[in-house]
């Protein structure tokens, strides 16, 4: 894991691997360890330090960045240097513009494809956001399967390429906007109540109003985002 360079005694930020690690294994750690906060925006670490911890060469971590530059996470340096991409009004703007161009559609066609062994898997998927014995990875990974499995049956894997990696790069403005609501006593309950509602909407299979429900989703969590981005970011 990476630490400030400014720590006298640093802390690690990311977890050993085994001796069996490849470069998925180490962008999977760098990520958690981003969306979890503990590598902050703007943290600077060096690929040698990440190298050592992980108990990897560097070429498993220069491809792991790469993964991650690609989803907005990480910045890379000349020489042997990265940085955390900073959160920003901008990105995350762009972030769920794309989302809206994409996600909508894609969720109006796959429900008059979802099959009810479909319908079973998101339905787990919402149970889980209300279970308050899940830690957030759990929740969070939830969330991604609750929308993979959502727009799968008519997504082309160009979709669900370019997809995966705007949730990942979504998931750090996500974490922060909802963050704070986590010791509401509601909140569980809150986050399953809005998938069951959408995926009411998914089992009337109308286009349009799926869609409508997809897109309303993606401007609510955008606007929840930005009130929380607001003192943080420029």
């Amino acid at each position: 894991m990476v630490v400030a360079t400014s720590t006298r005694n640093p802390q690690p930020l990311v977890r050993s691997l085994t001796p069996t690690s490849v470069p998925e294994q180490v962008a999977k750690e760098i990520r958690r360890s981003i969306l979890s906060g503990e590598l902050r925006p703007g943290q600077t670490f060096s690929l040698r330090e990440i190298s050592g911890q992980l108990g990897v060469s560097f070429i498993p971590v220069r491809e792991a960045l790469r993964e991650l530059e690609a989803q907005g996470l990480v910045v890379t340096r000349p020489g042997k240097s990265a940085m955390v991409a900073p959160l920003s009004h901008d990105d995350l703007h762009g972030i769920y513009r794309l989302r809206r161009q994409l996600e909508p559609e894609i969720a109006g066609r796959a429900c008059k494809s979802l099959s009810d062994a479909d319908l079973r898997r998101l339905d787990a998927c919402v149970a889980m956001f209300g279970d308050e014995s899940l830690d957030l990875d759990d929740i969070y990974q939830a969330h991604h399967a609750f929308h993979y499995e959502l727009l799968r049956p008519a997504a082309t894997a160009w979709d669900l390429r370019v997809l995966d990696g705007l949730w990942h790069a979504a998931e750090r403005y996500v974490r922060l906007a909802f963050s704070g609501r986590e010791a509401e006593p509601d909140e569980h309950e809150r986050r399953g109540q809005v998938h069951a509602d959408i995926l009411t909407v998914v089992r009337t299979r109308n286009m349009k109003k799926v869609s409508a429900a997809t897109r309303q989703h993606l401007d609510d969590n955008e606007q929840i985002a930005l009130r929380a981005l607001d003192p943080i970011a420029p």
